[in-house]
């Protein structure tokens, strides 16, 4: 397969697809997005993004595009009331933040680097071979083909790229559902962290000037044998029998829903195809973990993808999308189905609720927990001293760096691509950096204050911003080339 139309195709344009076509154009890589919706979503499923996904954006320089953003320094696991800055830069997450506010300004992102956003494409057939993709889709032109290098299905729960692919998605059916709706012109008591009754539970939060999103748990209920949307007289019936507050009289925008299925994709790679987002993994949304996991797929993969393209990518480094992010998720499906259970289960979930009230009162179980549900103790599987930062994300340091005086960590990392960040001044590093410096920067700066990084001389950073090397206690240089070579491919020839 030859004449590539671009280098790679993303089926989806939602925040996992946005994300991953501005992550490969840092890189200098030509990504075409394919939208199934002629339009851009108004209506929004999710209302935020989660304390890891604000920092990805920030790395990225996209956080400042939101403006002023409020945190929630206190949540939930389950429904148990947990302080969420218990962890260094922990939060319960952004909330407010419509999803189509978010995929505006990606999409503006994206497409500012030069990616294309094609709408109204809907895929019908995928073949994939040794060298290459091929893609027939109907387009409000008729049915086209486009060619590519590789293909990235971002098309969520339903993906049509692992249906195609044959990629199998075992998990488990739903059993619970909770019913949805966008109302104006309605007066009801607001619940935002939700409510829980004998009956069921629900939540009820503004989201606009005049509306307010309801969203209902009727116990019992089970799952409606169908997967359309409820009608406003389900929403509305459920919710005074489970409230005895009537909402009839409102005037319903938009109608949805969502149930505690839970599923995974069994490959999140096969040959030249991947799965990312809802399209490799769906769960209940509890946290902000959905849009978060999928945010956070794109800024792994893309640049290992750009690297293959370019031919600088190490033997092996596109086979780590799957080893580094499959657990990630497993552990939010893990997470999300132990919440629903406390959240939602009937009194026979009481001892287990007694068990965790007593585990909670631990700061290392709220720790856990904290980190569990951020994202901000993901831990990738990194050779190395065994430092407790080494494979873990990179915080926001307030850096020193010479004439430039004070920087941020995230800043160096805006342009998408990794560095070594040399905290003493040695030499040695920049020396032993120099032959990668054609994908890699090399940083000389101070850390204000020091904290977390007092014995650390040295470090490397991937482009996700997770740490793949670290010089500590007078180490030097050790294990250095060996990581640039591991992440970053074999040294440009000096010649």
């Amino acid at each position: 397969m030859q004449d590539f139309d671009t280098d790679v195709i993303i089926v989806g344009a939602g925040p996992t697809g946005l994300m991953l076509a501005g992550e490969l154009r840092l890189a200098g890589v030509e990504a075409v997005v394919l939208e199934r919706l002629t339009e851009p979503m108004r209506q929004s499923r999710a209302l935020g993004f989660s304390a890891r996904t604000m920092e990805e954006f920030g790395q990225r320089g996209l956080l400042e595009h939101f403006g002023d953003l409020g945190v929630i320094p206190f949540g939930h696991f389950g429904g148990m009331p947990l302080d969420y800055t218990v962890v260094p830069g922990g939060n319960f997450g952004v909330r407010g933040v419509p999803q189509a506010f978010t995929e505006a300004i990606l999409h503006a992102w994206a497409t500012g680097l030069g990616a294309e956003v094609r709408r109204g494409w809907e895929l019908t057939a995928l073949t994939a071979g040794d060298d290459g993709v091929e893609v027939r889709a109907n387009t409000p032109e008729g049915e086209r083909t486009l060619r590519a290098a590789y293909v990235v299905g971002c098309d969520g729960a339903r993906s049509a790229v692992r249906t195609l692919s044959g990629i199998d998605f075992p998990g488990y059916e739903a059993t619970i559902e909770m019913l949805m709706a966008d109302v104006t012109d309605v007066k009801v008591r607001l619940r935002p962290t939700g409510e829980l009754g004998d009956a069921g539970m629900v939540v009820v939060l503004p989201v606009g000037p005049n509306t307010t999103r309801v969203v209902v748990f009727e116990r019992g209920a089970g799952v409606r044998p169908t997967a359309q949307p409820p009608t406003f007289q389900e929403v509305a019936d459920a919710f005074k029998r489970v409230t005895g507050d009537d909402i009839h009289s409102g005037n319903p925008q938009w109608l949805s829903y969502f149930t505690d299925s839970s599923r995974q994709a069994a490959e999140y790679r096969r040959g030249r195809v991947f799965l990312a987002g809802d399209a490799a993994h769906i769960h209940m949304p509890i946290g902000a973990q959905g849009i978060s996991a999928g945010v956070g797929d794109a800024v792994n993969l893309g640049w290992k993808l750009a690297a293959e393209i370019r031919g600088t990518a190490p033997e092996g480094l596109l086979d780590t999308y799957h080893s580094e992010r499959h657990p990630v998720a497993a552990r939010i499906l893990a997470n999300t189905l132990s919440q629903r259970s406390l959240y939602l289960g009937g009194p026979e979930m009481d001892p287990m609720r007694s068990v965790f009230a007593e585990l909670l009162a631990y700061e290392d179980v709220q720790k856990l927990l904290v980190g569990m549900v951020t994202g901000l103790d993901i831990a990738y599987d990194t050779p190395g001293s065994g430092h407790p930062l080494l494979g873990r994300r990179l915080p926001d340091l307030k850096l020193t760096a010479g004439t430039s005086g004070e920087v941020s960590a995230y800043g160096l990392l805006n342009g998408g691509r990794g560095f070594v960040l040399d905290l003493r001044g040695d030499a040695a590093l920049s020396a032993a950096a120099e032959p990668w410096t054609d994908r890699i920067d090399v940083v000389v700066a101070q850390v204000r204050p020091e904290g977390e990084l007092a014995d650390v001389q040295a470090l490397l950073v991937r482009p996700d911003g997770y740490i793949a090397w670290i010089g500590a206690d007078g180490s030097g240089t050790d294990g250095l080339t060996d990581a640039l070579g591991r992440f970053f491919g074999t040294p440009r020839d000096p010649r």
